[in-house]
């Protein structure tokens, strides 16, 4: 259930600051990375940013970003999957991400758009959506 999970962090987001701001359209997103239907945690400490890089060593799997735009009353939203494939990690590979620090508070515990992409052997989708706000998707909700 990672895309319904997806969707309902960004509509709570979203709604939680309308309430504030009645007046004002509110953007909100939220990112998910997915294993089949097993939704890995954004990294908070070093062993779980281990455990992430481990368990998607080598492996495909799919980063989910809902956006969600609020407005007079009624929520739009957009659901954007993309599929990454990573490389196979050595023991090296993942001691010097963890030391970067880039790894703190990102989903699945890489951060694409630094160190970690040159651990990316496959994208398919949108490079914006990984890294946490599809831009073409988000231009679509604003009218842009």
């Amino acid at each position: 259930m990672p895309r319904v999970y997806a969707k309902r962090i960004a509509q709570a987001k979203a709604l939680a600051v309308a309430g504030s701001l009645p007046d004002n359209l509110i953007l909100a997103a939220d990112t998910v990375v997915s294993v089949g239907r097993r939704i890995l945690p954004k990294a908070e400490t070093e062993e779980q940013a281990r455990q992430c890089l481990g368990f998607l060593s080598g492996r495909r799997h799919r980063v989910l970003t809902a956006v969600v735009l609020a407005e007079d009353g009624k929520l739009r939203e957009k659901l954007v999957e993309t599929v990454v494939i990573f490389a196979r990690l050595s023991k090296p590979d993942i001691d010097a991400y963890i030391a970067s620090g880039e790894w703190r508070g990102k989903a699945g515990g890489y951060a694409i758009q630094g160190k970690a992409a040159r651990f990316i052997r496959y994208i398919a989708g949108s490079y914006s959506g990984v890294v946490g706000l599809p831009l073409h998707e988000t231009a679509q909700l604003l009218g842009l």
